[in-house]
């Protein structure tokens, strides 16, 4: 990487949710089209699904999200987003609870993995929240201690993103909070965050020209979220986007736009 280059980790989301995102994941980090993949070890069927990641988490960072939204067709128990954040900021959140989910969900994912999760961040944000995030601080010190701690996904907008409706709103609905919590305790965090879109490209170049803008106003370290999938998701609020994303990831087009931003996926090696 040059002095002028700016790396970026490129992240797909809600690994374990469904086969076709996880072969999405598998071809992009396969293709060195992806950077990291976060794990929902609340899906059913996630043991299953962590076992291929073993051979790609040379090349990949894995980690968990961390899920209190997703209830996985009744096999986990969990909220609306609307719920979750009612109770988060009427401090209705159980603190026992939520130490409980902290704890069942990195257990799940170390149990799985045999390691340690590279990073944590959250399905919809939730790790963000009021309450969400001082347990999930208070669990990571607590199990780390004397040894790496995993990094924590930021979402505090990269460059001028922050002009985003979305995007602002998401920083803050905790995620400055979060930053400045994390920040104070010394854990390590990406330096921006993107991909805040309302999942209504039409097609692949549509959501190129959304990509392109990102990378435009990302800083060297920024992280990009990505949600895609081999093909259409049945049942899922954006299963009809996933494959517009992973058409375009997979595309000559995105390692020609990377290259034209002056950006580089910051690939594990």
């Amino acid at each position: 990487m040059n002095a002028t280059t700016r790396g970026l980790i490129l992240c797909a989301d809600d690994y374990a949710l469904h086969p076709l995102v996880d072969e999405a994941v598998a071809r992009l980090a396969q293709a060195g089209r992806l950077c990291a993949t976060s794990c929902m070890t609340t899906a059913p069927r996630w043991r299953a699904a962590a076992e291929p990641l073993k051979t790609l988490r040379p090349r990949l960072q894995v980690g968990l999200h961390f899920n209190l939204t997703e209830s996985h067709g009744g096999a986990h128990a969990a909220y609306t987003l609307g719920q979750v954040l009612a109770a988060a900021y009427a401090r209705r959140l159980g603190a026992a609870q939520l130490r409980d989910a902290w704890r069942a969900q990195l257990d799940a994912f170390e149990d799985a993995m045999g390691a340690a999760p590279d990073y944590v961040d959250g399905h919809q944000h939730v790790h963000q929240l009021p309450g969400v995030r001082q347990t999930m601080l208070a669990e990571l010190q607590a199990r780390y201690a004397g040894r790496a701690m995993p990094w924590v996904r930021s979402t505090v907008p990269a460059g001028g993103l922050w002009r985003d409706p979305k995007a602002a709103a998401i920083a803050l609905l905790g995620g400055w909070s979060c930053t400045r919590l994390l920040q104070r305790a010394g854990v390590a965090m990406n330096r921006g965050f993107g991909g805040v879109y309302g999942f209504d490209a039409p097609d692949a170049a549509a959501y190129g020209a959304r990509m392109q803008s990102w990378l435009a106003q990302v800083e060297d370290g920024s992280l990009l979220m990505c949600h895609p999938a081999a093909a259409e998701v049945p049942g899922d609020a954006i299963g009809r986007q996933r494959p517009v994303e992973f058409a375009y990831l997979m595309s000559d087009a995105f390692g020609q736009d990377l290259a034209r931003q002056g950006c580089q996926l910051l690939l594990k090696q």
